[in-house]
């Protein structure tokens, strides 16, 4: 079985970029599943109803999330009206929407996880601690992790950490795809940034002279969206669905 992960959508750009590509790439990658983190999706980053949706009609079977998934003043809405849109497990008991969500693929049971990393973020509940309750909770050897961290080193923990006990840890966040694409000795694959669709010549999707004068000047500057051609990262991970061990993972990149 084949899943095809996409990096974090940044924007209206990327989500028609997406759009324009993400039949062809299913094909070529032969994916039977679609996961997108969507956590920027929206113009202006979060999630909104509409991004939700377009991605939702573009076949995404999940849709994960990270620290901008409660930035818009619906998202209590959209996490409790969309069962397939889940966000970090680790926030604390009582926050709305859900942290998995478990995909009944006929012949197998794929569930989709979403933790965030503490290091440099937002102090909530230790991630390490969080994706062992989860693992118990779970009857599927079929585990994925989007990891949404901004250390790497807490990246690379995470997967040693669940070497032979998840299918794949694929980070996200920092919007740049790394080149350390592996399967770990335990059959877990493993890579610390899956990266970003939306526009490549940015500064993380944002227009680059707005971010280089915020970096130079430390003045409050209005971020907007860059105007410029776009691009998809991504990885694809072959796997066996009946011992959750993965076969290969690859990474994707399309412009």
């Amino acid at each position: 079985m084949k899943l095809l992960f996409i990096g974090d959508v940044v924007g209206a750009a990327g989500c028609r970029f997406l759009a324009s590509k993400i039949k062809e790439l299913r094909q070529r990658y032969e994916a039977d599943i679609l996961v997108v983190n969507g956590e920027n999706s929206a113009t202006g980053n979060g999630i909104t109803a509409v991004s939700a949706k377009m991605l939702t009609q573009l076949g995404a079977d999940v849709i994960t999330t990270g620290n901008h998934a409660f930035k818009r003043h619906e998202a209590q809405t959209i996490f409790d009206d969309i069962p397939h849109l889940i966000r970090p497990a680790n926030f604390p008991e009582g926050v709305y929407g859900r942290g998995y969500h478990i995909l009944d693929m006929g012949r197998a049971r794929v569930a989709v996880v979403n933790l965030m990393g503490t290091a440099f973020m937002e102090p909530l509940g230790n991630p390490f601690e969080k994706i062992d309750s989860i693992l118990s909770e779970l009857d599927t050897p079929n585990i994925f992790l989007d990891f949404h961290a901004e250390a790497t080193a807490e990246k690379k923990a995470m997967g040693y950490y669940l070497d032979g006990r998840a299918t794949a840890v694929i980070g996200t966040h920092t919007h740049v795809q790394t080149a350390d694409e592996t399967v770990l000795s335990g059959g877990t694959a493993y890579i610390t940034d899956a990266g970003m669709t939306g526009p490549e010549e940015s500064v993380l999707g944002v227009e680059k002279s707005a971010a280089i004068t915020k970096l130079r000047l430390k003045i409050p500057v209005r971020f907007t969206e860059a105007q410029t051609p776009c691009f998809i990262n991504g990885v694809a991970v072959d796997f066996d669905e009946k011992t959750g061990r993965a076969k290969s993972i690859e990474r994707v990149t399309e412009r």
